[in-house]
C-alpha cells in the first residue's frame, strides 16, 4: 500500500545534525507512528513520505526553513524557578518544558538563578540543517476514530 492522505505509517528514524552528529533515534525501540496529512510532523518530513511502501528506505535533508524554523532574536524570557521544579536540577543548556496560556512549550536554559530561569524559546533544534534516515516499517489505513482524533492510535502514536 502506498502512503497517501489517512494512512497511518510506522516507521524507524535516525536523526543527525549538519555536521553529522546522531541526535535521536528509535531504531532498535518502538517504531514511531503517525497519521499522514493530518500535518502530525514536520511538513518536509510528511512530504518525503508520501508514495512510499513499507520496507522503503531513504533520506530527506530538511533545510531550517522546512525543520524547526530559523533562531529567531528576542525569544528570551525570564520565567519563576517554581515553573521548572518538575526538571529536578536545572543546568545551562538543558532542554525543559512548562506551560503557558498557549500550551506546553520548550524552552533552553540559558541562566540558572535562585528565583528565576533565564531560557530561550526558540526549539532547540531551530536554525539546524537535519538529515533523517527512515526505514518505514508498516503501512495501514487508519480508523474511522484515527481520522476524527487526527492522530495515530497504538505503540508509538497516541495512547488514550
Amino acid at each position: 500500500m502506498e502512503i497517501e492522505k489517512n494512512s497511518v505509517v510506522s516507521f524507524y528514524y535516525e536523526l543527525r545534525d549538519s555536521a553529522g552528529a546522531l541526535l535521536e533515534s528509535n531504531f532498535g525501540e518502538d517504531c514511531t507512528l503517525f497519521l499522514h496529512g493530518a500535518n502530525n510532523i514536520l511538513p518536509g518530513l510528511e512530504k518525503a513520505f508520501t508514495g512510499r511502501r513499507a520496507g522503503d528506505q531513504f533520506e530527506v535533508t530538511l533545510p531550517p526553513e522546512q525543520a524547526y524554523g530559523v533562531v529567531r532574536e528576542g525569544q528570551q524570557q525570564r520565567i519563576p524557578a517554581k515553573y521548572l521544579k518538575h526538571e529536578g536540577k536545572l543546568k545551562v543548556g538543558q532542554v525543559v518544558r512548562f506551560n503557558t496560556d498557549k500550551g506546553s512549550r520548550s524552552a533552553t536554559v540559558l541562566k540558572v538563578g535562585k528565583f528565576s530561569v533565564d531560557v530561550d524559546t526558540n526549539h532547540p533544534l531551530a536554525g539546524k540543517t537535519l538529515t533523517f534516515r527512515i526505514e518505514i516499517a508498516d503501512v495501514r489505513h487508519a480508523t474511522a476514530e484515527e481520522i476524527s482524533h487526527g492522530h495515530a492510535h497504538g505503540v508509538g502514536g497516541h495512547q488514550h
